[in-house]
């Protein structure tokens, strides 16, 4: 019984002071964005010509969007002819960029 007395107490302490975890803040997690973005932006393709290999997850965690958007995003780029298709199977294209 003194021990559970002795846990809640440390917890009202902990809430007093503010609350604190021991682990530190937790990060802001940020919804994926629906709108992809402009493939005419030239930081944006500075980005993308920096990258090896094209995946539609590594664009999609890159810019913060959705798997779906980053999709539609390389097929566009594909077809601009910033980015070259390599290989993929049916579910996974993989492209890079075009110069390298």
């Amino acid at each position: 019984m003194k021990q559970m007395e002795k846990t809640t107490e440390k917890k009202d302490e902990k809430e007093k002071k503010g609350g604190k975890s021991e682990k530190g803040p937790m990060p802001e997690r940020r919804a994926p964005g629906i709108n992809a973005p402009d493939p005419k932006n030239e930081k944006i393709l500075g980005e993308i010509k920096k990258m090896k290999a094209l995946t539609p997850y590594t664009v999609a965690t890159r810019f913060n969007i959705r798997l779906s958007v980053a999709k539609d995003f390389l097929d566009e780029l594909a077809q601009r002819g910033v980015i070259q298709y390599v290989s993929g199977a049916r579910g996974l294209k993989i492209y890079k960029p075009v110069g390298d």
